[in-house]
Order: structure tokens, then C-alpha cells, then sequence
């Protein structure tokens, strides 16, 4: 039996955000063993605390979806650290120190659980294909869009920036043009809006695994790329918080913030089931 906790990342509401699968402890379990329980827990990830191989790092984390391993991804990141800290981890310093396929990810503690996104791994335009493809999965026209750009930190992000986000609200994704693509989306309220919802843009997420389509509920790495990406160009400011979820039930809320050229992404964690499982 292993320790075993269930949380909730991106909400400090119960039900409200991405939900995460960790298993503690997990050093003696087979790849194999791994990708069977992540597919049973059906979660969009499913991680699991290992003993660091980098004398830096305080854990090293394995992250699974249904389909495989990813280098990275931002919800789990943040539910993770908390889980280790919840089960009594001491970080070496200051931040949490996280080994994971992408390498080192820092994670602050204060004023939330935040994670240093780690570099862009494809970054510029989208050919003329693939954005066709987008913009039709998307059920648009081309002329709704006003940006679009790689913005993948490992698990193959294309960022879509709409303008408005109500237009982000408003999309009715073509499941059959989707296949294989993994592509957020991002607009702008507006001043009262904003105030009146708590948050100054409103993010989707959509990605398919063959014949398999979702939305993911609230995406810290989606969320890593698109801030890299637009406040690299202006286009959003250094501090935003952005909304996530709203149009599948849920109500996730992303701190975003560029220190010193470094964005950090932050989000509430918030442990709902703890205990064992038998794998």
C-alpha cells in the first residue's frame, strides 16, 4: 500500500478545479504499473513522488495521462509540490525544487504554489497547414483570429489568441478536424467584466489523443505558454489572472506574473481525498 492523495489544483473551491492523482513513494513501481493506474484513474494526469537523481532537486515526479508520459505539465507540477509538502516534505531552500522530464522546475511557496514555466521547446509561427486545421477544429474563420503561435513547453501547445474573450466563451470545437491537435485558446476581457468575473482573460484548452477529444478543466502549462508568448510581445500586461473553465462546470483562477523575465504561474491546491492505494 502506498500513500495515496487526490487534489484539487487551481481552486480553492471544492469541485472547482483540475483534479490530480498522486502516489507517494513510488520508486519501486514499474512503468508499466504506472501507466495502468493512470488509466484507471482517468484523470487528465496521474503523478507519482520519486527520489530525486539530481542532488538539487527535493523529488522527482513522474507524469502520466491515459496515453503516456510527458515531460511536463503544469497542473500537476503545483498539485504535486503540494502534496509533498502536505505529507511532511522540507524543501533544501526557499523554493521547492522539482526533477521532472524537462529538467529543474522551481516552485515558490508564497503567495501560492507557483512554478518557474520552464523554457518554450518549439516557439514562432504555425505553417499554413496546420493553423488551416486549427482554425477549422476551432469551427472559426480565419479572420477570428488575431494571433497564433507554438507554444509548447512539452506537452505540444499551439496558442490561439482571439481577441476577445467572449469569443473564447463562445467556440464550438469541430471534434472530427481535431485528431491529434492540442491548441489554447486566449482572450481579453473588459474592464467591468473583468472585475465582475475576478479574472482579466478568460483560457480554453482542447487536445485529442486519436479518437479520444477533451477540454481540459484548468491547464498551468497551457497557461505558462500563452503568458511566455503574449507578454513577450506586449499583447498582455506582466501581472493578469486568467479564468479557466467556466464553460465545462468548473471555475479555475491562474496567477500569472513576469519577474524579471521569468513567468511564474500560481494556482491554489487543495487536497480532497487522502489515503492508500494497493498497486
Amino acid at each position: 500500500m502506498l500513500p495515496f492523495r487526490q487534489v484539487d489544483v487551481f481552486s480553492s473551491e471544492p469541485w472547482l478545479g483540475n483534479p490530480l492523482a498522486v502516489v507517494h513513494d513510488a520508486d519501486g513501481l514499474s512503468d508499466a504499473q504506472m501507466a495502468a493506474f493512470a488509466r484507471w484513474t482517468n484523470l487528465s494526469e496521474t503523478t507519482f513522488l520519486c527520489a530525486p537523481t539530481d542532488p538539487r532537486a527535493d523529488y522527482r515526479v513522474r507524469i502520466w495521462t491515459t496515453g503516456g508520459e510527458l515531460p511536463f505539465a503544469g497542473h500537476p507540477t503545483i498539485g504535486s509540490a503540494h502534496a509533498w509538502l502536505e505529507a511532511g516534505g522540507e524543501p533544501r531552500g526557499d523554493a521547492v525544487v522539482q526533477e521532472c522530464g524537462a529538467g529543474l522546475v522551481d516552485v515558490r511557496r508564497s503567495p501560492r504554489l507557483g512554478f518557474a514555466a520552464p523554457p518554450l521547446r518549439r516557439t514562432g509561427a504555425v505553417d499554413a497547414d496546420l493553423r488551416a486545421r486549427i482554425v477549422r477544429g476551432l469551427g472559426l474563420s480565419d479572420s477570428g483570429v488575431e494571433n497564433m503561435a507554438w507554444v509548447d513547453n512539452g506537452p505540444g501547445w499551439v496558442g490561439v489568441d482571439l481577441g476577445s474573450a467572449q469569443s473564447v466563451v463562445e467556440v464550438v470545437p469541430d471534434l472530427a478536424s481535431f485528431t491529434d491537435l492540442k491548441v489554447c485558446v486566449i482572450g481579453r476581457w473588459d474592464e467591468v467584466t473583468a472585475t465582475d468575473v475576478g479574472a482579466d482573460v478568460e483560457v480554453r484548452a482542447f487536445f485529442a489523443d486519436g479518437n479520444e477529444f477533451a477540454e481540459d478543466p484548468v491547464t498551468g502549462s497551457a497557461n505558462a505558454g500563452l503568458a511566455q508568448w503574449l507578454i513577450g510581445t506586449g499583447a498582455l500586461p506582466d501581472s493578469y489572472v486568467a479564468r479557466q473553465g467556466s464553460v465545462i462546470g468548473r471555475d479555475g483562477r491562474v496567477h500569472v506574473e513576469a519577474v524579471d523575465g521569468q513567468v511564474w504561474v500560481s494556482g491554489d491546491a487543495v487536497t480532497r481525498i487522502d489515503g492508500t492505494v494497493d498497486l
